[in-house]
């Protein structure tokens, strides 16, 4: 059922023959990730708020040669380190620089890091169960519904993945090595501290609490320590401190501390302490979303609970639980909550799913199997029909695309469930899979890119573009404040609720433009009519703020 601890030596052809066996397969993974992240990663507009903010930092940081702090306009991002904005930094770069790339550009590291997350899983499966399973691991990781939101999206998180299961893999090698007494390669020695290094410039201290959290509880488990020794902290401190001190160092010189008063002091501690900027909900709150966020595979996971619980002393099974375990009741603890926390103990759940799977369950309960095709029929059709409806909903438009593309996907998805009852697994998972690509491509490719009411920023770009007067017009924007129309119109975008404020500066500026929501326009007019100025309506822009749940209709005003 698992890999051996030691692996014997094999002769050349025999050697030869399993590389070209794993190259193949990575290969394989590599363009079925490509396939379900690239839809809309291309078309889909800079989202609010978390992606244009980084992104808009980014290109901040290009615009200003300074790589130590980070600043949405005048504010500094003292929040999160500085590791996601220097990758999204060098993609940029390579891809032609901020004034000759669009978002896509900015979310090509988590592109890199969802891949390499899905690469890692194979690698890690395979020591620990075996090449079959390690492979289905790594397709159900790349088919989830959290990660193909992850992947397209300009953050932290897919790549963080990524350094947690560089981390993982080595401490995994170290697992099964314990009673061998075998030492750890050089390069997986480095793998581990360098995958915490990278870690911790991207998001602080996650990594350590999902890392620190699995040896903790298999130190636990084994009650001793002793086999950590083959890491050889000795010298990987040294190398950790090399990748994070210089950035801390500076940052901290730079802002005299405050870095870390916002980012541990404030950010960190109200996340602890309740429910930050209304996202605070009660324990529970991540299981109750899993048939959601691990779509499709919910239908396979769920009736793997039992056979995980039969084979919890497998010291595979144990390596899973020890990782999953700590980070999520943790998670479940704190009380805020966003969907995409828990995205690190994925790949784990997704290793305990498919060991499971292909060892046919282990006989699971009927009802269990039952819940689990109506769980993932519920989500795939209320995924299929809230895709298809919504163009008709928001816009009033018919679209027979994206219907088509949902029946095809839900025929699909429905042989695959029939298939999993069958217990042809491996044939599922494929069936499965293409289900999963067809509603990717129905909700990233066909229908989100096309809901302009939803996506206010780049209407009002455009019109803004149109209309300038002066090659170097400021934008007020009064009522709409989200930071993708900072990074569509320019750093130098003025953001206010007051209508009063955009008054006196279309008065001051002769080049400047307003953007003015109805329920400010009174105070903008009677502000500009105080100095005898009449502004020029140029075009009525009207639709939904998703991020407030807010219907705005508002003016794009000039001299």
């Amino acid at each position: 059922m698992s890999a051996a601890d030691t692996v014997p030596a094999r002769p050349f052809g025999s050697w030869l023959k399993g590389w070209a066996r794993r190259a193949a397969s990575l290969t394989a993974l590599t363009v079925l990730c490509l396939f379900l992240f690239l839809p809309g990663f291309l078309s889909l507009p800079p989202t609010d708020r978390d992606e244009a903010r980084f992104a808009q930092a980014t290109r901040q940081m290009l615009d200003s040669g300074d790589f130590i702090d980070i600043r949405f306009q005048d504010e500094a991002r003292h929040k999160k380190p500085v590791g996601i904005y220097w990758m999204q930094a060098a993609a940029v770069t390579l891809a032609g620089g901020p004034d000759h790339v669009g978002i896509w550009a900015y979310r090509l590291p988590s592109l890199v890091g969802a891949i390499l997350a899905v690469l890692l899983t194979f690698r890690l499966g395979s020591r620990l169960f075996g090449e079959t399973t390690g492979l289905l691991a790594a397709v159900i990781l790349a088919g989830t519904v959290l990660l193909a939101v992850e992947a397209r999206t300009a953050k932290t998180d897919a790549a963080l993945l990524a350094t947690v299961l560089g981390a993982q893999t080595a401490l995994a090698e170290a697992w099964l090595r314990r009673h061998a007494r075998e030492p750890l390669s050089t390069g997986m020695v480095l793998l581990f501290w360098c995958s915490l290094g990278v870690g911790i410039l991207l998001k602080g201290p996650i990594i350590l609490l999902v890392t620190g959290g699995t040896a903790a509880a298999l130190v636990l488990a084994e009650r001793r320590a002793g086999w950590l020794k083959p890491l050889r902290p000795g010298l990987g401190l040294p190398v950790l401190l090399m990748i994070v001190a210089p950035w801390l160092i500076l940052i901290t010189l730079k802002t005299h501390g405050a870095f870390f008063a916002e980012s541990v002091g404030h950010d960190m501690m109200a996340k602890i302490a309740g429910g930050q900027e209304s996202k605070g909900f009660p324990p529970g709150y991540y299981t109750l979303l899993f048939p959601v966020t691990f779509w499709p595979w919910s239908l396979l996971a769920i009736p793997a609970v039992p056979w995980v619980w039969a084979n919890r002393r497998d010291h595979a099974v144990v390596f899973c639980l020890a990782w999953v375990i700590p980070t999520w009741i943790v998670f479940e603890a704190v009380p805020t909550k966003l969907f995409h926390y828990v995205l690190p103990v994925y790949a784990a759940l997704a290793l305990l799913t498919a060991r499971a799977a292909l060892d046919g369950f282990g006989g699971t309960r009927r009802w269990l199997q039952l819940l689990a095709v109506a769980l993932f029929a519920f989500v795939g059709v209320a995924l299929a029909v809230g895709m298809a409806a919504l163009p008709a909903v928001m816009q009033r438009v018919f679209d027979p695309i994206s219907l088509l593309l949902a029946v095809i996907a839900l025929a699909v998805l429905g042989l695959g469930a029939a298939l999993t009852r069958r217990g042809q697994v491996r044939r599922s998972a494929a069936v499965v899979t293409i289900g999963a690509f067809g509603m990717y491509l129905l909700a990233f490719q066909t229908v989100f890119p096309r809901i302009e009411i939803i996506w206010l920023s780049p209407r009002i770009a455009k019109a803004v573009a149109d209309g300038r007067p002066c090659p170097d017009t400021t934008l007020v924007s009064v009522g709409f404040t989200e930071p993708s129309l900072v990074f569509l119109v320019g750093t130098g975008t003025v953001l206010t609720g007051d209508g009063a404020v955009a008054g006196r500066r279309i008065v001051e500026d002769a080049c400047a433009m307003a953007l003015v929501e109805l329920s400010q326009d009174e105070a903008f007019l009677g502000k500009a009519a105080e100095s005898d100025v009449v502004p020029v309506p140029l075009e009525t822009i009207s639709g939904l703020n998703y991020s407030r749940g807010q219907k705005l209709m508002m003016t794009l005003y000039r001299r």
